[in-house]
């Protein structure tokens, strides 16, 4: 099972040296892949509408740029997103953005990507909210003929490339894509399409009939269940040592491929503090004897195309 973290939104929001001492500590901890959220706009809690929250004002920073900056601070471990809400923005410019990532880290991204939920920020980008389901499935096509293709031709609803393409193009051709979200639809979508599948919440809420659904629509759709990687999430926060080791111990009863831990919220206030509780689970889990690591690769299964 792979071993990931997220970075931090907190430490890290506007010290560029920060970030780097942050990720060069994961990389000589020997995590196997660093994750960065996402928002574009961040709007007020204030702000709420039926069916979604806002945001809270905190520091997320742009992801494919900050990556490809940590490609240069960094040398074996993976890069991905968790997840880049991949329906409020140009997909062409995504598609070139993440190839040049791919590049400058020597084949090291793995893209995650979402559907998005706040109706808010959606609208104050110009984007519709409500067709975002449909235009990931194209954009997803549309991705994978940029990243394999020279010349594309591709006509869709929303798409329409004639004769031309990225240059150059990225080491992964295609880089991986795994999907985020626990919606039925999603469900649906990542077991269909995905490389892989990053859900939300714990191991003990259920998460084991999602799981089990995921697999089942897999074979459905005439993949390999094997192929769908599957990597769960574990907040730091409010919890301790026993209970990390109970979640570990829960995920990997899962059969899930990887593990990402996130620090933020949990009261660290300088980036030594994050990296000193990562270390301090890496070292529980450890002793338990939990985590067998995957070498360094952000895919685990699921990396090949379905």
């Amino acid at each position: 099972m792979n071993l990931g973290a997220t970075v931090p939104y907190d430490s890290t929001a506007q010290d560029p040296s920060a970030l780097r001492d942050f990720v060069q500590g994961l990389e000589e901890f020997g995590f196997d892949y660093l994750a960065m959220a996402d928002h574009i706009l961040t709007v007020n809690m204030s702000l709420r509408d039926s069916g979604s929250s806002a945001t809270r004002m905190q520091g997320y920073r742009e992801p494919l740029v900050n990556l490809a900056y940590i490609a240069a601070c960094t040398s074996t471990i993976g890069l991905a997103t968790s997840v880049l809400v991949l329906t409020q923005r140009q997909t062409a410019l995504v598609a070139k953005q993440a190839a040049e990532v791919d590049l400058l880290s020597g084949g090291r991204l793995r893209l995650g990507i979402g559907v998005g939920w706040s109706r808010v920020e959606f609208g104050q980008l110009g984007q519709d909210f409500h067709t975002r389901g449909r235009r990931i499935e194209e954009q997803i096509a549309v991705l994978r003929a940029l990243w394999t293709q020279e010349s594309v031709n591709f006509h869709g609803r929303w798409h329409h490339i004639t004769e031309a393409g990225i240059n150059p193009l990225p080491v992964q051709r295609p880089i991986p894509l795994w999907m985020g979200g626990n919606a039925e639809p999603v469900l649906r979508r990542a077991a269909r399409l995905a490389d892989g599948w990053l859900p939300e919440g714990r191991p003990d809420g259920g998460l084991d009939e999602q799981i089990a659904r995921v697999r089942h629509y897999a074979v459905d759709a005439g993949r390999s269940p094997a192929d769908l990687g599957i990597h769960g999430r574990l907040a730091l926060r409010s919890s301790g040592p026993g209970d990390w080791t109970r979640q570990v111990a829960s995920w990997q009863a899962l059969g899930v491929t990887g593990l990402s831990v996130t620090t933020s919220n949990a009261g660290c206030a300088t980036v030594g503090e994050h990296l000193n509780l990562l270390r301090r689970f890496k070292e529980a889990v450890g002793q338990a004897g939990l985590l067998p690591h995957g070498g360094g690769s952000p895919h685990g299964a699921g990396s090949q195309q379905p």
